[in-house]
């Protein structure tokens, strides 16, 4: 008939992207899985930067200009492969907790928004952000801890595996979530932003939500940013519960003296000394310590995250077939 024929013509006229099944939940947990890892391996050594410079154990790499002239010192002092210390627990933890991450993000947002998009969305968005990262978090928190103490500055550990059983064997299993809510703290806002922020952009760059490569860069990287700056203070609170390095183990002067390092980890108990730490070692300008480093490694981190992630979806769902 002729109303058959011009409903097929309209099916036929759709962009295959949005037909695609990308409310599958393998096609998410996959996708999310390589997004994590791609997010936080590429730019890791001005992670590595930014964990030293926010670290209260005085380092060479305060003294420098920019990230990029810190990124040099440590590979000048330390070799090459220094910076990339912690890759691999990162790389462990980030696949299943962005897997997750992407996944419940996904559901939740088209639970909240019936699988509708708009900048009205925008409080669905921010509340699956904040389901999304108590998730995430809960699976992220220990690879963090382990990540962090590898990337100090005359770290014992010789690696990650060594480092979490040295940790869990001095300090317990609590030592995995000191920081956790510290993590949720700086994480749901940076997260709630972050997706407010990416749905915006999306909406003004790639209304009809077809994959678009660029537009998904952009929006991620810009959105990243944003979100990294806002809460660098608490980044810089959560770095000192992670690595619980005092100004005074500076005195340990290299790997000879390490052991200082790992007798000195009973330090900071909570988020209030740790705050109250970083305020008394270097002021009120304290909490930007690592700024340009957080924003350096967000930005292009987080816009090839959501490169990747819809690629995947992409790929995937042609690769799945067309059903739901």
């Amino acid at each position: 008939s002729t109303e058959e024929g011009q409903k097929d013509s309209r099916m036929a006229e759709e962009d295959p992207y949005e037909s695609l099944p990308t409310h599958s939940v393998p096609v998410h947990l996959v996708a999310g899985a390589a997004a994590g890892i791609v997010e936080h391996c590429v730019m890791f050594p001005f992670d590595s930067v930014k964990t030293r410079l926010q670290s209260l154990c005085p380092c060479p790499e305060t003294k420098c200009p920019t990230p990029v002239h810190s990124l040099w010192s440590i590979v000048k002092r330390e070799g090459w492969l220094r910076p990339l210390r912690g890759v691999n627990a990162v790389a462990a933890g980030a696949g299943p907790a962005h897997a997750l991450y992407f996944t419940v993000y996904e559901k939740t947002k088209g639970f909240l928004t019936n699988n509708t998009a708009g900048h009205a969305n925008s409080w669905a968005y921010g509340a699956s952000a904040v389901v999304s990262t108590l998730i995430h978090d809960a699976v992220m928190n220990p690879a963090e801890v382990v990540k962090q103490r590898m990337q100090m500055r005359f770290s014992p550990y010789n690696g990650s595996l060594e480092c979490a059983r040295c940790i869990y064997r001095r300090e317990g299993l609590v030592a995995f979530y000191r920081s956790y809510t510290t993590q949720l703290a700086m994480n749901v806002p940076f997260q709630t932003v972050h997706f407010i922020a990416y749905e915006f952009f999306q909406q003004i760059l790639n209304p009809s939500h077809a994959y678009d490569p660029s537009s998904h860069l952009i929006a991620g990287g810009a959105a990243g940013g944003l979100a990294a700056a806002l809460t660098t203070p608490l980044d810089c609170v959560k770095t000192v519960l992670n690595t619980q390095q005092r100004p005074e183990m500076q005195a340990a002067g290299g790997p000879a003296n390490s052991t200082v390092l790992l007798k000195a980890t009973t330090g900071y108990r909570g988020f209030v000394e740790a705050l109250r730490s970083i305020y008394n070692v270097r002021g009120i300008g304290g909490f930007a310590c690592g700024l340009q480093a957080r924003v350096l490694f967000q930005v292009p981190a987080t816009g090839l995250s959501w490169s990747v992630y819809e690629f995947a979806k992409f790929l995937l769902g042609f690769s799945g077939g067309h059903s739901a």
